[in-house]
């Protein structure tokens, strides 16, 4: 079951004696631990937006292309089962675990297991909706009925996926690429248990478990399944859990930065350029420098490099360029004046 939880600088969740979701994690699923992108959290994560008329706190209004999309029928029939609150349950269905493979085709292979969800999957998903204590629509309800709703329901995400996030997924990757390097540094200084306390603060690590303050009380058992870690950049600042099956265990998690940057054009807001070691990176892109030589001339490691050019591309202080099979980063005229 998947809920958006509680967010920082979001209402609280809602008030019950026991409140924890607590995950027992064994060494097989450790071992197993993915770090990964989640394009069709991040597409249901927009439509839902959209559908609610609101905008995202960082990346503003979804658009009239958006609201185009949404007069689809197909687009229309997954936007009736996604809540319009803060908090609520949405159809696990929609954002299955991302595959092992290339990051190329991580949305299509999501969208094809959407389309390939059981009759019996799908109606035991719908039940939670109504547990949930909303209504389904009368189109829902009939697509459920014919066998017709995963279908349409995969042909509806491709078709907002394609009216709204295809010619802008690159530039999200950026955001969500500098928080996995994040995370990854976590995981290979300090451990799992670390990376799993870090994601959110209603995420902690205790023992060999991972509790996680939700407003609901469930104990799950995961072994010898790979849990997936997803960053989300549209779902920010929300916390997703989808546990309940444990072979489409996912935890999408607010990356890491993303309230660092306002929307409309990526302008930096001051926070973005707090830190020594970011600071040092800009002042000395004066010339073009790669990773490697920045890592070299100021004893940081890559990851932390790479996570600092992260933060100042998105802020519009560096451009990137290829040269032969070097990237390499260089001021912008914003950045040439912040640091003047």
């Amino acid at each position: 079951m998947s809920l958006e939880r509680w967010a920082v600088g979001a209402p609280g969740p809602p008030s019950t004696l026991s409140r924890v979701i607590t995950v027992d994690i064994d060494t097989a699923s450790l071992a197993r631990l993915r770090l990964t992108p989640s394009p069709a959290y991040e597409l249901v994560a927009w439509l839902r937006l959209t559908a609610a008329g609101r905008r995202h706190p960082v990346w503003g209004d979804p658009g009239p292309a958006a609201r185009l999309a949404l007069r689809d029928p197909d687009v229309a029939l997954v936007a009736a089962t996604l809540p319009r609150g803060g908090r609520g349950y949405t159809l696990d269905l929609l954002t299955p675990k991302p595959p092992l493979g290339r990051r190329s085709t991580l949305i299509s292979e999501q969208l094809e297991r959407v389309a390939e969800t059981s009759s019996t999957e799908l109606h035991r998903q719908l039940t939670g909706l109504l547990a949930d204590a909303r209504t389904l629509a009368p189109d829902v309800r009939a697509s459920a009925a014919d066998g017709t709703f995963a279908k349409r329901a995969a042909v509806g995400l491709v078709r907002f996926w394609r009216a709204t996030l295809a010619h802008r997924w690159r530039d999200l990757c950026d955001v969500l690429d500098a928080d996995l390097q994040h995370r990854a540094t976590v995981l290979a200084t300090s451990g799992a248990g670390a990376l799993l306390g870090s994601l959110h603060p209603a995420v902690s690590w205790v023992g060999s478990r991972v509790e996680v303050d939700s407003g609901y009380d469930e104990h799950l058992p995961l072994h010898d399944v790979d849990l997936v870690l997803a960053p989300s950049a549209l779902g920010w600042p929300a916390l997703a859990t989808q546990l309940c099956d444990p072979l489409d265990a996912v935890l999408c998690y607010p990356a890491d930065g993303i309230g660092q940057v306002r929307s409309g054009g990526g302008r930096p807001a001051v926070s973005a350029l707090v830190g020594s070691s970011r600071a040092t990176v800009l002042a000395d892109l004066d010339v073009p420098r790669s990773t490697g030589e920045l890592s070299g001339r100021h004893e940081l490691a890559p990851a932390t490099v790479s996570y600092h050019l992260g933060v100042l591309l998105r802020a519009g202080l560096v451009v990137r360029q290829r040269d032969g099979r070097v990237v390499r980063y260089h001021r912008t005229e914003r950045g040439d004046g912040l640091v003047g």
